[in-house]
């Protein structure tokens, strides 16, 4: 029975622990994505350089503003004749005809609308362009995201509660003579209590352990399949990312189901 009770408690914070990962990995996904969604901003045409550049203050201090990268109209002209092959077709075209602009990177993509919003106040900027659409899909996949991993560990943790419940049960049950034999010669509840509760306390912490080091165990060959297909697009990222949650977290969860399970199941032949 002590042996069932720490396979369900390993293979419940194996599951857990997977879809846990799975969010943090998509979440890292998204953030990426989401940091080249960035807002432009384009400065009016009578505004000088100078003038331009010292707005950058001004941008940063705006809430949601992570970073605001200032790109003359040189740079602009630059950047866009090096995505054609042949340049010699805007040999006649001088960079007067871009403007100046700031690339604004925001803090949550969530709120790329009223961060667009607030920056047409500023005077030298004469218009705002970004993709709401994209932005509006990033954030909803991550709501779908992590929606999906609430209710799947949600799930798991009450089957796993009711089965770990019903193996401490069990084996309670094997034990019952015995507390009925403790009562019958004057032994307190608590004297009574105390060994199944280190007992649970053991099997927790060791059954928690276990799947600790099992899921960093997998985790790594998971990294390291994903780092030899050089895909590119798409890494894990490292465990220690999460290392120090997934720790207490499961030392939580397994003291927490190994001492209340004992509890729960002693007090039934504790009323003697």
């Amino acid at each position: 029975m002590s042996f069932a009770s720490i396979c369900v408690i390993v293979a419940f914070l194996l599951i857990v622990g997977i879809f846990i990962l799975l969010a943090v990995n998509i979440n890292v996904l998204v953030d990426e994505l989401a940091s080249d969604n960035i807002i432009l901003a384009y400065v009016h045409e009578n505004v000088p350089e100078s003038e331009a550049m010292a707005i950058e203050h001004t941008l940063r201090s705006m809430p949601n503003v992570e970073r605001a990268v200032f790109i003359s109209r040189e740079e602009a002209f630059s950047r866009f004749i090096d995505r054609y092959e042949d340049q010699d077709r805007f040999k006649d075209i001088d960079a007067s005809v871009f403007r100046h602009r700031y690339a604004i990177h925001v803090e949550d993509v969530a709120l790329l609308a009223d961060t667009q919003q607030a920056l047409r106040y500023v005077p030298e900027l004469a218009d705002i362009s970004a993709n709401l659409t994209i932005a509006r899909f990033l954030v909803n996949v991550r709501n779908i995201v992590y929606l999906i991993c609430v209710i799947i560990v949600a799930v798991l943790l009450a089957i796993s509660l009711f089965i770990m419940s019903n193996t401490i049960k069990l084996a309670t049950f094997e034990r019952r003579e015995e507390i009925a034999i403790m009562k019958m010669v004057g032994a307190t509840n608590s004297f009574i209590r105390w060994p199944f509760i280190v007992e649970g306390f053991i099997l927790g912490i060791t059954g928690s352990l276990i799947a600790y080091l099992a899921l960093m165990g997998l985790y790594g060959l998971a990294v390291n399949w994903f780092a030899a297909l050089e895909a590119g697009l798409f890494y894990l990222v490292n465990f220690s990312y999460i290392s120090v949650f997934l720790f207490i977290l499961f030392t939580g969860i397994g003291f927490g189901v190994g001492v209340g399970g004992s509890g729960l199941a002693l007090n039934r032949y504790l009323k003697v």
